[in-house]
């Protein structure tokens, strides 16, 4: 079975650690808006796409014998300090170089990947470093007024509400190996996430939402646990649906995953089961956290996989 995972972040690590339980042919495509932290620093100074979210990505299907293991912390392993090093994870580092060293960013992460024993490859949404642009409401003391904000941080912590999302430049080119790995998913899986600057993104990429269209497999959204702080505070299991309808209004679903443990009134559960069905899916609740937190469990959540894979 081919899983092909989309996304960004811890997010999408959650949902490589289950992927993986289900199959060795796992893709994750990425995100590469990232403008903060090292992320930032890297691709400002070197002009490289940000690799934290890659390297997170590796990691989550990095081999975990005691090589394995090993290899994981180091790549994880952030620098301390004052200097020029401080603060950047020695993975960034190693991603940042390999595509200086070979001229590109995918065979920068199939190196790292066979360093790590990666089950599956890791590749970016695009070869080209992105901005993300949101219509933000609720910044000014006139609640209709919109403004416009630009990057990934300022986007994920707005104490304002994000309207909507672009990518800039706008209607980028794929990576053509991410297109491949979706048109020959069995499962194509979107979240959990940051909504607005993880999860959409992937949506505004012309060729990727074309694939994702096109794919044979079965396509799946899998919900966040809780509301994300600056992005979705507030929204309901509803509104996260229509959300990706109005940013990509072709998108066509087989499964919405939501955690059993989710309190939905009546009301609020046949609200989401027609935002479902507009998409041409289902619900379907299943226990997927850790109990009494707000993590994904990665054995839970590939089982859950599982079922929406054999209702196929």
């Amino acid at each position: 079975m081919a899983v092909v995972a989309l996304g960004g972040g811890h997010g999408l690590h959650a949902t490589l650690g289950a992927a993986r339980r289900l199959t060795d042919d796992v893709t994750a495509v990425v995100t590469v808006a990232d403008d903060g932290g090292s992320s930032g620093r890297l691709r400002r100074e070197l002009d490289v796409l940000p690799p934290g979210d890659l390297r997170m990505a590796l990691s989550a299907l990095a081999a975990t014998d005691q090589r394995g293991a090993r290899w994981t912390e180091v790549l994880q392993h952030r620098f301390g300090g004052s200097g020029a090093l401080s603060g950047h994870p020695v993975g960034n580092l190693l991603l940042a170089g390999f595509t200086e060293v070979l001229g590109d960013p995918v065979a920068a992460l199939d190196e790292v990947g066979a360093v790590l024993g990666v089950r599956g490859r890791v590749l970016p949404m695009s070869r080209l470093p992105l901005e993300i642009e949101a219509d933000v409401v609720g910044l000014d003391a006139d609640p209709r007024v919109s403004r416009r904000i630009r990057g990934q941080v300022a986007v994920a912590t707005t104490p304002g509400r994000v309207r909507r999302v672009r990518l800039l430049p706008d209607a980028p080119p794929a990576c053509a190996e991410a297109v491949a790995a979706v048109l020959r998913a069995d499962l194509v899986l979107l979240g959990p996430g940051s909504w607005f600057s993880s999860v959409i993104p992937h949506l505004l990429v012309p060729e990727l939402l074309a694939a994702v269209l096109a794919s044979p497999g079965r396509r799946a959204v899998v919900l966040n646990l809780g509301p994300q702080p600056g992005e979705t505070a507030g929204f309901s299991a509803e509104r996260h649906l229509h959300v990706l309808s109005q940013h990509a209004p072709d998108l066509r679903l087989d499964e919405v995953v939501v955690d059993s443990g989710t309190e939905l009134q009546d009301t609020e559960r046949a609200h989401l089961d027609r935002a479902a069905a507009a998409l041409g899916g289902v619900v379907r609740t299943a226990p997927v956290a850790v109990p009494g937190t707000t993590v994904h469990d990665p054995a839970l959540l590939a089982a859950a996989l599982e079922q929406v894979v054999r209702a196929g």
